[in-house]
């Protein structure tokens, strides 16, 4: 079995750039120091030839990888806390809490949902990412589903990539947005900041649907279905359209306090350190019986204590 077998066509967006730093956008889960070792032992071909980790890549580049097994430390078992919703032979349906990485990753190499994963099932470990096809930002919270099998898995794919998936999520905006609406732009890796996604022409087409769930004094609560699932999405769109999500530091700067609201909703407010998104439905077909499946996760406590401090002071 491979770590890694895969093939990527370079797009426009990232030619000119080094190979290791496409590679990395391509696998963001790998740290840069070990995509360019695999590069250097020659686990990784462009156009077929050999390469180096700082050659030029240039659009419509075909990368192979071929990296073995025994190159990486499996993911270990740990007990982690989340909710199982549901179980079967081919699926977990899972609460993610807030605090929990998906994916081991560089400054993250356990403590994951991953790593938890493998505790309530060590098959999960000869699934491609332990069986995870879709993931949640370390703060947000909510439902997620993991494929148990071979199968499950490419069944789920499928329906991702179709857009068959539906994804329902709720939020706090701040601001009094006017109305809910489409927006349809462009995302890719913010060309400063590497932990940033931005709004730009060169990106991947991303499709977010949102309504007004409920106005308050200087925030909004807003329903967001995705039809697109690109990295950060809600996020990047709602600060795009200048309504970052409250307790957003990376999209929408520090934590602001609305003028004149009492010390109890302001007390609030700072101390909710996280974007106030949570993933609150999914939906999809099952991957044994096509059944299609819906499956909702409750608010967490800070989230759910947010809104009514935003009820109380309305």
């Amino acid at each position: 079995m491979k770590l890694i077998q895969q093939s990527f066509r370079i797009e426009k967006s990232q030619a000119g750039n080094r190979l290791d730093q496409a590679l990395q956008q391509l696998l963001p889960d790998y740290s840069r120091s070990k995509i360019q070792r695999w590069i250097r032992q020659g686990f990784v071909c462009i156009n077929r030839e050999y390469c180096k980790p700082r050659q030029k890549v240039f659009s419509g580049d075909l990368v192979d990888l071929d990296v073995p097994e025994q190159d990486v430390i499996s993911d270990q078992p740990q007990a982690i806390e989340f909710e199982i919703l549901h179980q079967d032979e081919d699926i977990f349906v899972i609460n993610k809490p807030t605090d929990l990485v998906v994916h081991p990753a560089a400054g993250h190499q356990d403590g994951t949902l991953v790593n938890g994963l493998l505790a309530h099932d060590p098959r999960l470990q000869q699934l491609p990412r332990a069986g995870i096809v879709h993931r949640l930002d370390k703060d947000t919270t909510g439902v997620m589903v993991v494929a148990r099998n071979l199968s499950a898995h490419h069944w789920l794919v499928e329906q991702l990539q179709a857009r068959r998936v539906k994804r329902e999520y709720i939020a706090v905006a701040r601001g009094v947005v006017t109305a809910g609406r489409t927006i349809e732009t462009c995302i890719g890796r913010h060309s400063q900041n590497r932990k940033k996604m931005s709004v730009q022409s060169g990106g991947k087409t991303a499709i977010t649907h949102f309504q007004v769930a409920r106005k308050f004094a200087h925030h909004s609560l807003v329903r967001v279905q995705l039809e697109t699932g690109r990295t950060h999405q809600i996020r990047v769109h709602m600060a795009h359209i200048n309504y970052p999500l409250l307790g957003d530091s990376l999209y929408g700067g520090r934590q602001r306090i609305p003028v004149g609201v009492d010390e109890a909703l302001a007390d609030v407010i700072q101390g909710f350190r996280r974007q106030a998104l949570h993933a609150e439905r999914l939906s999809f077909e099952h991957p044994g019986s096509r059944e299609l499946l819906s499956f909702e996760a409750a608010l967490p406590d800070d989230f759910a204590t947010l809104l009514e401090a935003l009820k109380r002071y309305d």
